[in-house]
Order: structure tokens, then sequence, then C-alpha cells
């Protein structure tokens, strides 16, 4: 595989099982937690843990995929996915399926860690916030084939092939990869890049890295809550599970055009700092007015279409800032912050639902995340112009 842009497709098809398996849980939750007789706040955990490994395996990751190659690791991670994803499924209680969560949550960062530096590997300087913006629209693509799907699977069947049903994609994406996925002609290899992750980092990449993702998972974090507790909060209101995926996914699949879109246009016409306050401010809006005005169906659109080129570009602002001998760590690094961040928001999203009892509450939260991602910018940029200065680790 030569082709750059093959190669995103591939990559796209394999981000794209990742969403779908993370979004199986909130796609089925009001069915979920009838059947294992589950709180709203653990159904939440059940979605956070996904991501909670993440605080602690990303800078591992980092390690690994340098030691044995992208690509391989990849592997390991849609492998772990498939294994973790049969554990949830045949649960018969809430330890059971938190723990295969968990190793479906290990598997998926070590994916999307590793897909992250294969983007950057085949474009570099080149489009990279339109690369970037492509890999990012694969995961809401998986959310709204989820939200999409899921839900009327388990109401015509049950909630757990729902969950096989993101195995099978799993599976068939470890397959994909397998077969038609090759790294960068003149990329060094495993080997040649050294058998270790090197953690002498300067001190400007750690607080680009630690700030970047602090942003990063403030913008997920709004996003996700939204399409995640959305669903409940219309079921609330007497939709029903099948047609409250169906609207939810409005969001997802507008921001599937809207976000490749946005990152190629600003990547022709600079002002990231413009586009990424107007794309989270602007998503922050509707996401708020849904539970107060009628019409959710136009305010689910707009928090897809407005938030735009804003996660292509936040995600190119580290690649762009770092020299390419640290990004692999500085990866990790963010990785790790972003991950800590996602897993804390669904469960509070969750709390604020059982404390209030109020089904728009995790919305209020969302709103108010995806428009706190804008005070981390100033920092970023304050922190990119100072000297560099490597702190021996």
């Amino acid at each position: 595989m030569s082709s750059r842009w093959a190669a995103l497709a591939v990559i796209f098809v394999t981000r794209t099982s990742m969403g779908f398996q993370f979004q199986s849980i909130a796609a089925v939750a009001p069915l979920l937690v009838e059947d294992l007789r589950l709180s709203y706040a653990q159904a939440g955990l059940m979605m956070g843990l996904y991501m909670l490994p993440g605080v602690v395996v990303s800078l591992p990751s980092g390690m690994l995929g340098q030691r044995f190659g992208s690509r391989r690791v990849a592997l390991w991670g849609l492998a772990l996915m498939v294994a973790g994803g049969l554990v949830t499924g045949w649960s018969g209680g809430f330890a059971v399926a938190c723990a295969g969560r968990v190793v479906s949550g290990i598997g998926g960062i070590l994916l999307n860690l590793l897909l992250a530096k294969m983007v950057a590997d085949w474009f570099r300087d080149r489009e990279i916030a339109t690369a970037m913006s492509v890999m990012l629209s694969a995961w809401p693509f998986g959310l709204a084939l989820a939200l999409l799907t899921l839900g009327s699977v388990a109401a015509s069947a049950s909630w757990r092939d729902s969950v096989f049903a993101t195995v099978a994609a799993a599976a068939l994406s470890l397959a994909l990869l397998a077969w038609l996925y090759r790294d960068p002609p003149d990329l060094p290899s495993a080997a040649a890049d050294g058998a270790r992750l090197n953690l002498n980092l300067p001190r400007r990449a750690w607080g680009l890295a630690c700030t970047a993702g602090l942003g990063w998972s403030l913008l997920n974090a709004g996003f996700i809550d939204l399409v995640s507790f959305a669903p409940a909060f219309l079921i609330a209101g007497g939709t029903s599970v099948a047609w409250a995926g169906v609207l939810v996914s409005l969001t997802l699949w507008v921001s599937i055009v809207s976000v490749p879109l946005g990152g190629w246009i600003a990547d022709r016409i600079g002002h990231s700092n413009l586009v990424i306050v107007f794309g989270c401010l602007g998503a922050a809006a509707p996401m708020a007015l849904l539970p107060l005005l009628p019409g959710a169906a136009l305010w689910l659109i707009l928090s897809g279409l407005l938030m735009s080129g804003a996660p292509g570009v936040f995600m190119a602002l580290l690649p762009r800032a770092v020299d390419r001998e640290h990004l692999a760590t500085s990866l990790g690094v963010f990785y790790t912050v972003y991950y800590l961040g996602m897993a804390m928001a669904q469960p509070l999203a969750g709390v604020t639902r059982d404390l209030t009892g109020s089904p728009a509450m995790p919305l209020y939260v969302a709103a108010a995340l995806m428009a706190a991602t804008v005070l981390t910018l100033w920092p970023f940029r304050w922190l990119e112009r100072r000297p560099v200065v490597v702190v021996r680790v």
C-alpha cells in the first residue's frame, strides 16, 4: 500500500470499530440498567471504564509501538477489543461486565494512540489537519452506526446481541488491518527506531502535551456526554429507544462531514485559534438549548455542524508544536491526560442525573465541558513560544 490516502481509508475503517464498540453501552443503557439492575451512575461508569485504562496504558502503548511497530501493536489492540467484548456480552452481572469493558478499553487505547501515530507517519506536515480530521470522523461514524443500529438490535433481541455485533466489527477490522495496511516506505523500522521509549522530554513538550490533552479531553467529553445521555433524555420524554438513537445519530452523521471539511478549510485558510473557538462555543450552545426548547433534531444537527473543524485542528496542535523526535512520547502524555478526563466525564454526568433526577442535567454538563475547551488554548500557545529545556526522567 503506497498511497497515503488508501492507508488513511484503512485507518478510518479500523477506528470506526472502536467508536462502534465504545457506544454499545450508551446505545442500550435503559435496557442494560433494567436487565442487570444498575443505577445510571453504574451505567455511566461502564461507559467510562472503556477510557479509564488509558491513564496508565497510554505511555506503555507508545513504548510498545516503538519497539514492535505501530501496525503490530494496533492488531493486538483489536484482538483485545474482541476478547473484552465477548466477556461483556456473556456477563451476568456488573463486575464481570466492567471487567470486559476494561479489557476492550485497553485494546481501544492501544489502537487509538497508534492510529494517530500512523496518520502522522503518512502525512507529517502535508495536510495533517485534513488527515487528522478524516481519522477523527471515524469515531462519530462508529458512534452513529451504534446509535442507528444497536438500539434496534437490543429491542428485537437483547443488549447482549448488540455487544456481540461490536465484537464482529472489531474482528473484521483486525483482518482488514492485517491484510491491507503497510507502513510508509520511508519510515524507519521499529528496530532501527530504538528498543525503548525515551522519556527525556523538554519541559515545553511536557506542558504542551498536558495542556493539549486537557483540552482534547474536554472537547471529547462534551461531545460523548451529549451522544451518551441524549438518548435517555429523549426516551424520558416519550421517544422510543430506536427512534431516540436515530435522532441522536443526526449529530454524528453531520459531524462526519463537517469535521473533515472544517479541517480541509483550516489547512488552507489558517486561523486555527478562530476555528477552535468558533467550533467549541458553537457546538456548546445547541447542546444547552436541547433540553430547553422544542425541535430536538435541529439542536442535535447544529451541535455536529457548528463543531466543524475544531477537532481536527486541535488534534494537529501537538504534532505541529513538538519535533518528531519527541512526538511519540508527547502523544503518550497527551493521551494519558485525555483518558483521565474522559474516564471522569461520563460518571460525573451520570451522577448529576442520579442526584437531580433530571435527564437534562448531563446535557448541561456536556455543554459546559465543550465550552471550557477554549480555556486551554491560551496556555498552549504561551507554552508553544517558550524555549526548549530538556527534563531528564
